[in-house]
């Protein structure tokens, strides 16, 4: 598409000079919207610390489920089918959830909409916990919509908030997000054995979705007031300005399946990682601490990656060399699984975060506002989920017939060539 939109211009831009369309209820300059507006960037403290966390919660729910598999399945009796619902559920709705995320955004507001979510997030996993198996796979959907919401919403809110630091801002979110997941997988057994059993280790994170929750009330209550003002002009231009039809872009559908084929080779890894290992002749012990190393290495990639993709125009060159890292290790995992677990575990970690990094990235530096940034947010996270959700099953289903992980980690190689396409084509200096 091409790359200059004179309406939409932005002084925070090189070679630009008119307002940027700010967030959905900021597309009209509505007096009570721009002091509500003003009256939360002065608060920057209090957005930063919602945003961390608020970030601390997209995964934590998720991670500390994996290590207490065994005991859940025992105590409800579930077939090893039934058990695998517990994670693949969510990833269902955290794509279908991010179906609704912009709409819901344009109608009640950013700040309310993440509010909101840390709200659901944490009935969700309360709901897990709650004595009947239905309730489990229940609150197993809510928590994946919860955090489908706050997936899709935190790069618009990134690029509205913060214009000229949104490559800074999406590497400490992002780098935060698994911080949040490496911490929960890594305190599940320990609090398990502390409160007495699964039930207190997974609704422990409650707490911690209530704490951010009660943290977003004010920005939410601040927001709602110029929103409620504004909305009347707002809607009157948003029906004079449509956003671009992003399922007409390549360069959408390109990080749509960036995103999502990042997280299927993560859920592949997530999933089967440790199996891998032991099936070679690891011990179950030292497989937990190469998963575990693998999880914690992500942070230096999804903070350096983002923050050098924000200093470059174009950002081929580095797509290409986070995968050319992450097909590095893919091969020595094929070849020698065992002798270079902590190599290979160290270059797809790296990789990894650095990918994912990336990938929020680009939804900010490749739209123009936070409208479009919240949009192409919804449309990569949607489809990126979806495709996700069939990693795990598949791999599991082809070792299965082969007897093998030969084929299942070849097929990751498959995966790395595409991720190489899609980097060339994402990465290019384009706006839609």
């Amino acid at each position: 598409m091409s790359e200059t939109r004179p309406d939409t211009l932005d002084p925070l831009i090189p070679g630009t000079r008119g307002p940027l369309i700010d967030a959905e209820e900021d597309l009209a300059p509505a007096p009570a919207v721009a002091a509500a507006r003003r009256t939360l960037r002065a608060h920057p403290a209090l957005l930063m610390t919602g945003i961390v966390l608020a970030s601390l919660n997209m995964r934590a729910a998720l991670a500390g489920v994996s290590p207490l598999m065994g005991e859940i399945g025992d105590h409800f009796h579930l077939a090893a089918a039934a058990s695998s619902l517990v994670t693949t559920i969510p990833l269902i709705f955290m794509g279908l959830g991010s179906i609704v995320a912009p709409k819901l955004a344009r109608r009640w507001g950013t700040e309310a909409v993440l509010c909101g979510a840390l709200l659901l997030l944490c009935g969700g996993i309360l709901l897990r916990v709650a004595p009947p198996v239905v309730a489990l796979f229940a609150g197993c959907a809510l928590v994946g919509t919860a955090i489908a919401l706050l997936n899709v919403l935190m790069p618009g809110l990134v690029k509205r908030d913060f214009p000229d630091r949104a490559a800074s801002m999406t590497a400490l979110y992002s780098t935060t997000l698994i911080l949040g997941a490496t911490g929960s997988a890594a305190l599940s057994v320990p609090l398990e054995d502390a409160l007495g059993g699964w039930r207190g280790s997974l609704a422990s994170w409650a707490l911690l979705a209530a704490v951010a929750a009660v943290v977003w009330v004010p920005q939410a209550v601040i927001a709602r007031r110029g929103t409620r003002h504004g909305r009347a002009a707002a809607t009157s231009v948003q029906q004079a300005q449509s956003g671009p039809k992003l399922t007409r872009s390549p360069i959408a559908w390109q990080v749509t399946l960036l995103m999502g084929t990042q997280s299927l080779v993560a859920y592949v890894c997530i999933a089967w990682m440790p199996t891998v290992f032991t099936d070679h002749g690891m011990s179950k012990s030292e497989a937990g601490m190469v998963y575990a190393f693998y999880t914690l290495v992500q942070m230096a990639g999804s903070f350096v990656v983002p923050m050098v993709a924000g200093r470059l125009r174009d950002q081929r060159a580095l797509g290409a060399g986070v995968v050319v890292l992450m097909a590095a290790g893919v091969t020595g995992l094929l070849t020698a699984p065992v002798e270079g677990a902590w190599v290979w575990a160290t270059l797809m970690g790296v990789a990894q975060g650095g990918l994912l990094g990336l990938a929020l990235t680009l939804m900010v530096l490749r739209t123009w506002d936070a409208h479009t940034a919240s949009r192409l947010s919804g449309m990569a996270q949607t489809w990126g989920y979806l495709l996700a959700s069939v990693g795990p099953f598949a791999i599991g289903a082809v070792h299965q017939a082969t007897d093998s992980w030969t084929l299942p980690i070849a097929l990751l190689l498959v995966a790395c060539a595409a991720l190489l396409l899609l980097a060339m084509g994402a990465g290019r200096d384009r706006k839609i």
